[in-house]
C-alpha cells in the first residue's frame, strides 16, 4: 500500500533507538524526509546517513534536550513546520510510590509528559496556521494496565493518553488530526539486554531470557516494526479520518485480565 507519504517532512524525537529509530525506519521508506532529535547526535549521525542512502530522502539531525523549558519553541524555530511529529523521547523510570522521589518524578516528566505537551502547545498553533499536520504521541500500555510499580509511567502516560484525546477530539476543524499510540512490551535494545542481564543472574546464561515473557500473547513482545508500521499507516492520509484515539499494540495484553485458557 503506498501510504502516500513521499515528500511530506517529519520530525521523529527519542529517534536515536528504539520505537523512534523504527519509525524514522518506516517513514524513510515511504519516501518521508526527517528530523531526527535526541539528547546527542551520536547514535543519530549514522542513523541518519544510512537512511539518507538506502532510501534517497533527506535526514537531518539535531542534539537537543527536550524536558528544558523553550526547547519545543527552538525546535520550531530552527526546524520550521514539520506535516507529521512524532513524539517518542522520553522514558519513565520503574518503582513504587516511595521509591520514586519527588525530584525523579519531575525529572522524567519534564521529558516525556511536560515535553510532549509543550511540543503539542508550539507545533500545533504553527500546524494551524497552515491547516494542514499530524502530531502522533507515543505512550504505553501501562496507561491502562496499572502498575504500582511503575506507578510514575502508569499515570504519565494515562495523563498522555487523556491529553491526546482531548486536544484531537476536534482539531481536524483546524486541519490537524492527533492520536497516540499506546505500545505494551517491545522488543527494543534496552528490554532484551534487561531480560538477558535477568536470565544471566537467575539461570547462569543469558540464552533464556525469552521465557520471562512467556505470559506475553504469543509468548513474545512486540518487534519494533510492528509497532513502527502502525504509526506510519496513522500518520498517513490512509488514517485522513483518525483523531482524538489512542491506538494499542499490545497483542491484546491490556485486555486480557484473566482466562480459563
Amino acid at each position: 500500500m503506498d501510504l502516500q507519504l513521499k515528500g511530506k517532512f517529519a520530525i521523529i524525537t527519542g529517534a536515536s533507538k528504539g520505537i523512534g529509530k523504527g519509525v524514522a525506519v518506516a517513514l524513510a521508506q515511504e519516501g518521508c524526509d526527517l528530523l531526527l532529535v535526541s539528547r546527542t547526535v551520536t547514535d543519530l549521525d549514522q542513523l541518519a546517513s544510512e537512511l539518507a542512502a538506502e532510501f534517497a530522502v533527506s535526514v537531518k539531525t539535531m542534539a537537543l534536550d527536550l524536558s528544558k523549558s523553550g526547547a519545543a519553541a527552538e525546535l520550531l524555530q530552527k526546524a520550521g513546520t514539520p506535516d507529521i511529529l512524532v513524539n517518542n523521547a522520553g522514558a519513565i523510570p520503574a518503582g513504587d510510590l516511595q521509591a520514586i522521589t519527588e525530584d525523579r518524578w519531575r525529572e522524567a516528566w519534564d521529558l516525556k509528559v511536560f515535553g510532549y505537551i509543550n511540543l503539542c502547545r508550539a507545533f500545533y498553533a504553527a500546524m494551524q496556521a497552515k491547516k494542514s499536520g499530524v502530531i502522533l504521541n507515543v505512550t504505553g500500555l501501562a496507561a491502562d494496565r496499572t502498575d504500582a510499580d511503575y506507578i510514575a509511567g502508569t499515570t504519565g502516560n494515562a495523563g498522555l493518553n487523556a491529553f491526546t484525546r482531548a486536544l484531537g477530539s476536534r482539531s481536524l476543524k483546524d486541519g490537524i488530526r492527533v492520536l497516540a499510540v499506546s505500545p505494551g512490551a517491545v522488543a527494543t535494545e534496552r528490554l532484551v539486554n534487561l531480560m538477558k542481564t535477568r536470565s544471566q543472574a537467575q539461570f547462569g546464561t543469558e540464552d533464556r531470557w525469552q521465557g520471562f515473557l512467556a505470559n506475553l500473547p504469543l509468548a513474545r513482545a512486540a518487534e519494533v516494526a510492528e509497532v513502527a508500521d502502525v504509526v506510519a499507516f496513522l500518520v498517513s492520509s490512509k488514517a485522513s479520518y483518525v483523531s482524538g484515539t489512542v491506538i494499542t499494540v499490545d497483542g491484546g495484553h491490556g485486555s486480557n485480565h484473566g482466562s480459563f485458557t
